[in-house]
């Protein structure tokens, strides 16, 4: 990387989705900072399909063809690959899931050379994926597979509401036996190296418990004392400030309320909801959300990667009305890892 401030390249996802639009809005957006230098955005995609979206948007912000260097524009766009065949608004196609793996690997090739400081992401469609024959179950083991990663944690962020987890796509049933002194382990410390590499010095951090009670004493399961109160243990013995089991009906209260920076939860809807919860702007007047805030961050890669915490919206694609927030805010927040890391912390990254 260059002195130049840190260059991060933006996936458009599925082009036939919202990625396009919610790209070229944040872009509008984000350029005044853009213009000031804080920051570069190489977009990776599919070229109709940006500007179908600058025409439905009407916005006249250029992207120019680039490369990422020392000498390219802050705001600038690279071809995934050749366009073969039409991709239509809101279609599950193998075109577009074509497009949405070329930009990924694209953009992971870029990270692992260093011409690109963090890669994001915008939402793609797993039919689409497999349907072009990239058989896997979204951004996350694709991501595993282009970088060698032999496993990750999902990081959701909002605000001050961090939530690490211990296990993520799998059935509620099978989640206590994935529940190991090792996965929670690896859990609580990329979680820790990524709250620090944010901004967070000494970062406090709370373990959520598996069981209602964080288990009574045995009444309601073991798992809590027999896993989670020795690897909490152990990490306080190394000077972490870790705490845990810690009830689950209460550990995100406290989290909101600036008890502790970060929790680990167990499974996937215990961390999700009030994540989302807090990120879903709600109208009063329909009962719709009208925006989502929040963004996805895979840990225990070799790159940094963020995601916007929604899908395609294919029902809303080319209605100019898909909100930017979420891709900013995963924006700014790869920024702030870049930066992190760049100054010599932990990184997101590491193991």
């Amino acid at each position: 990387m260059t002195d130049r401030a840190p260059c991060l390249a933006v996936t458009m996802g599925d082009p036939a989705g919202v990625g396009p639009e919610i790209i070229v809005k944040a872009a509008a957006r984000l350029a005044p900072r853009l213009a000031a230098g804080e920051m570069r955005l190489l977009v990776i995609g599919h070229r109709s399909a940006l500007e179908r979206a600058r025409g439905i948007l009407g916005e006249g912000l250029a992207f120019p063809d680039s490369v990422p260097g020392a000498d390219g524009p802050a705001l600038a766009f690279l071809a995934a690959g050749a366009e073969q065949a039409p991709v239509p608004i809101g279609t599950i196609a193998a075109e577009a899931g074509r497009f949405a793996y070329l930009a990924v690997e694209r953009a992971v090739a870029l990270a692992r050379e260093g011409a690109v400081a963090a890669i994001v992401t915008a939402p793609l469609n797993k039919a689409a994926l497999n349907l072009a024959g990239y058989h896997y179950a979204g951004h996350t083991d694709m991501l595993a597979a282009l970088t060698g990663a032999k496993s990750s944690v999902m990081l959701l962020a909002h605000g001050n509401m961090r939530v690490g987890h211990v296990t993520t796509h799998v059935a509620l049933a099978d989640v206590p036996r994935l529940v190991t002194p090792e996965r929670v382990r690896r859990t609580i410390d990329l979680t820790l190296a990524a709250v620090r590499d944010l901004g967070v010095a000494a970062p406090r951090l709370a373990v959520a418990a598996l069981n209602p009670h964080a288990g009574e004493g045995g009444l309601f399961g073991r798992q809590d004392d027999e896993v989670t109160v020795p690897v909490v243990a152990a990490c306080r013995a190394e000077g972490l400030d870790v705490t845990g089991p810690v009830p689950g009906d209460t550990v995100f209260v406290k989290l909101r309320g600036g008890q502790f920076d970060a929790v680990v939860a167990m499974y996937h809807d215990q961390g999700h909801i009030p994540v989302k919860l807090l990120g879903f702007d709600i109208d009063p007047a329909t009962g719709t959300w009208r925006a989502l805030s929040g963004v996805n961050i895979t840990l225990g890669l070799p790159v940094i990667r963020t995601s916007v915490d929604h899908g395609t919206a294919f029902d809303i694609a080319g209605s100019g009305i898909a909100n930017e927030d979420s891709l900013i805010e995963a924006i700014d927040v790869a920024l702030a890892l870049a930066r992190g890391r760049a100054a010599g912390g932990p990184g997101v990254g590491f193991g």
